[in-house]
Formats: C-alpha cells, sequence, structure tokens
C-alpha cells in the first residue's frame, strides 16, 4: 500500500499539478468553502508546521482523538475523516483573492519543502502530539489531498 508523502519529489509534484488545474469557481463536492478560501486553509494549516501559525492548547479529549486519528491514518492508509474538527484560527470564511491565495499556497508548500530536507519540522502538532518528519510529510499531503478531492481534482 503506497502511503504518498510530500516528502516525495513525485507525490509533491502531483498536489502542484491538481492545484494548478483548480479554476475559482470550481463546483465543490461537499462543505462551504470556496476554491479560494480551501487554498487559502490549506495555506494556513501549512504554515504551522513552518511555525508562522500558532494554534492553541486543546484538552485531553481533543489530543487523544488527534493522537489515535493520526495513528489509524497511518495504519490503514486513510484519508482525513469527516467533519473532523477545525481549530478556530484555520477557518476561512471570508473572501480570498484566488491567484494570490493560490500563488500563497504554492509558496508555503516550496517552504515546507525546504524546511523539511533541512529535518527542521516542528516534534509536535497540538493536535496530532509527537510528530516525526514522516507524520509531517503524510498528514500534509492527505489534507491537500482531502481539499482537492472536495473539489474534484
Amino acid at each position: 500500500m503506497v502511503r504518498k508523502s510530500l516528502h516525495n519529489p513525485v507525490y509533491f509534484e502531483e498536489i502542484i499539478h491538481r492545484i494548478s488545474l483548480l479554476t475559482e469557481n470550481a463546483p465543490r463536492r461537499w462543505g462551504k468553502m470556496t476554491a479560494s478560501q480551501m487554498l487559502k486553509h490549506c495555506d494556513l494549516v501549512l504554515q504551522v508546521a513552518l511555525r508562522q501559525v500558532e494554534l492553541p492548547e486543546i484538552n485531553i479529549l481533543f489530543r487523544t482523538i488527534g493522537v489515535i486519528t493520526k495513528v489509524e491514518m497511518r495504519i490503514f492508509n486513510n484519508g482525513i475523516p469527516p467533519k473532523m474538527p477545525t481549530f478556530q484560527k484555520l477557518i476561512v470564511n471570508f473572501e480570498c483573492d484566488f491567484d494570490e491565495s493560490k500563488t500563497n499556497l504554492l509558496n508555503t508548500m516550496k517552504a515546507f519543502r525546504t524546511l523539511s530536507e533541512n529535518q527542521n519540522l516542528p516534534e509536535r502538532h497540538k493536535l496530532f502530539g509527537k510528530m516525526t518528519e514522516k507524520d509531517w510529510g503524510f498528514l500534509e499531503y492527505k489534507h491537500l489531498d482531502h481539499h482537492l478531492k472536495q473539489f474534484n481534482l
């Protein structure tokens, strides 16, 4: 079973290609975000790994759910579970410029790749707990894949 990751150049380029196919008015299959908002949301999530967005502490119940979810996704190669809660700081419910959001996400992806190549990703995540380089690459791929599928890509 293939476990795709942003650390693998083939899958990194796959995500970039899928983002390039996204159009501003692409119809969504679920959720409330527009394509522009989704790009901004994915950019913010990646910025957590870059230490540019700081997430708040959460209670033990949510931390436990997060750790279990991470382990389950690694074992079964699952996608993001439906209705997975989102940190308030990562919710994008405001208008975003499509081209700017796309450019920013692509730039953040490149910065993530550089940080990863230098093995300088954070050792912890507020929801998922202890994180390895493998965890970051895998979970960030899964997150981007989830939202690109939301827009039929």
